[in-house]
C-alpha cells in the first residue's frame, strides 16, 4: 500500500488484437448492471513526444476481462472493486455468512443476503467475519456487500495489531 497515492496497481497482461500480450498495470474494477458487467481500467506503457525527444508515459484505458490475462504469482487481490451506485442499491449489511469456497480451499464470506450464501454456511458477527477474512485462504465475496464493506475495515486495521 501506498501511503500517499493509494494502493499500488497490479501486473497483468493485455491481450491485443494480433494475440500478442504486453505487461500492463491493473488499478481498479468497476462493476455496472448496464453491458459488460465488469470493466478493468489498466495503464499500459507508451511514449509521449516532447521538445526534448521522447519520453516514457502511461495510456489509460477500460477494458473487458477478453482483454485481459493474469500473469503467474501476481496478486490481484489489493485491486479496488467500484459498483455504479446508480444501477445497485447501497450494502445494507444484515450479518455475514461463512462458507466453504467451491473449491474447499479456504473460505469466503458473504452478506446474509447474498445468494451464494444460502443453503448452508455458519452465520457470524462483524468482528467474526473480519476475523475469518485475516485466515490463509480466506477471501470475501465480490458479487455481494461484503468485499465493499469488510476489505476496507480490514485495511484500517492493518499495523494496528
Amino acid at each position: 500500500m501506498n501511503d500517499r497515492l493509494g494502493p499500488l496497481p497490479a501486473r497483468i497482461l493485455l491481450v491485443l488484437p494480433d494475440e500478442q500480450t504486453v505487461e500492463v498495470r491493473l488499478y481498479e474494477r468497476f462493476r455496472s448492471a448496464r453491458g459488460h458487467p465488469w470493466r478493468y481500467r489498466i495503464g499500459m506503457p507508451s511514449w509521449i513526444a516532447t521538445q526534448d525527444g521522447v519520453d516514457a508515459a502511461e495510456y489509460s484505458v477500460w477494458v473487458t476481462d477478453h482483454q485481459l490475462r493474469p500473469i503467474d504469482g501476481a496478486d490481484l487481490s489489493n485491486v479496488p472493486n467500484h459498483r455504479d451506485p446508480m444501477t445497485l442499491p447501497p450494502p445494507k449489511p444484515t450479518g455475514w455468512v461463512v462458507r466453504p469456497a467451491v473449491d474447499r480451499r479456504g473460505t469466503v464470506v458473504h452478506d446474509a443476503p447474498c445468494p451464494a450464501a444460502s443453503g448452508g454456511g455458519r452465520e457470524i458477527g462483524t468482528i467474526e467475519a473480519l476475523d475469518a477474512l485475516m485466515r490463509p485462504g480466506a477471501k470475501a465475496c465480490h458479487d455481494c456487500a461484503a468485499a465493499e464493506i469488510l476489505i476496507p475495515a480490514l485495511e484500517l486495521g492493518q499495523g494496528y495489531g
